[in-house]
Parts: C-alpha cells; sequence; structure tokens
C-alpha cells in the first residue's frame, strides 16, 4: 500500500537511509532533516504492514521538483515498489504544476525506464546542489548522474 509519510515512519526511515548511505547508495540524512521534510516523502507498505520503501518529492522552485531518497529494501527489491513510488512523485508533480523534475542517480537504467532522460549538471539551477555541500565527494568526485523529466 502507497500512503503519505506519517511522524511515526521517521524513525524507520531514518535508520534505513543511514542503512543505504552506509553502503554509498545515498547521503545520509539526520532525524531532524527528515521531521522538517516529512511532508516531501511516501511510504509503501507491505501486505503486513511494515514500511518496505520511500521516496521524497521535493519542491525546489515554481516549475522545479526533485525526486529523492528512494529506497526499496534488498529483499522487497525488483518488485516494482520503486517503480509505484517514483510515479506517485511525477503524478503529484503534475497535480502541483510542476512540469520539470529532476534526480541525481547511480540508477540511471530505472529512471530512464521512467522517462528521465540524462542532462548535464551545469543545466540545473545552484540551488538544488544545497545537499550536495554536505557530501564528502562534492564537488571533485561527485559520481552520481543528473537526470531529468520534462512533463
Amino acid at each position: 500500500m502507497l500512503r503519505k509519510a506519517k511522524v511515526s515512519d521517521a524513525k524507520i526511515i531514518h535508520q534505513m537511509i543511514n542503512l543505504s548511505s552506509n553502503k554509498g547508495e545515498m547521503l545520509p540524512r539526520s532525524l531532524m532533516d527528515l521531521y522538517g521534510s516529512l511532508r516531501d516523502f511516501l511510504v509503501y507498505l507491505d501486505d503486513e504492514g511494515s514500511l518496505v520503501g520511500f521516496c521524497a518529492m521535493h519542491i525546489f522552485w515554481e516549475n522545479l521538483a526533485e525526486v529523492r531518497s528512494l529506497y526499496v529494501q534488498e529483499e522487497s527489491r525488483r518488485s516494482g515498489i520503486g517503480r509505484k513510488l517514483v510515479e506517485a512523485c511525477i503524478s503529484e508533480a503534475i497535480t502541483l504544476d510542476l512540469m520539470r523534475i529532476f534526480t541525481l542517480t547511480y540508477q540511471t537504467e530505472f529512471f530512464n525506464s521512467l522517462g528521465f532522460v540524462v542532462t548535464d549538471r551545469s543545466k540545473l539551477p545552484e540551488k538544488v546542489w544545497s545537499d550536495c555541500f554536505k557530501c564528502s565527494k562534492y564537488p571533485d568526485f561527485c559520481d552520481e548522474v543528473a537526470m531529468v523529466i520534462e512533463l
């Protein structure tokens, strides 16, 4: 089941982000940061009601949003959960009249299958790099790929 995140989900999301961050899959986020951006998150629950995945859509400006923090537990990957989460973010963006969404990712094939295309990072406004400043790979060693979809 797909739904908006609740306050009670924050600590679980935080724990999963830390696990993923330790594997180099995404940037770490503080619990305080998660509470502050919780309304950006969608979660996916399995049949038993356990949280198995999540994704966030963060609005940057009147015409730009980011799909970020996509995570699905290892044992639930390749089952369509990630696709459902990103498609829900895209649907929400359309509802909000946001017609340009970007992501910074290692999963280019996955996002390409959803209509995202690789773009030059320099085409994104500088404000999108606010989280990147916290990363040890920024600016010279960043290996994530910038992708964008125009709706």
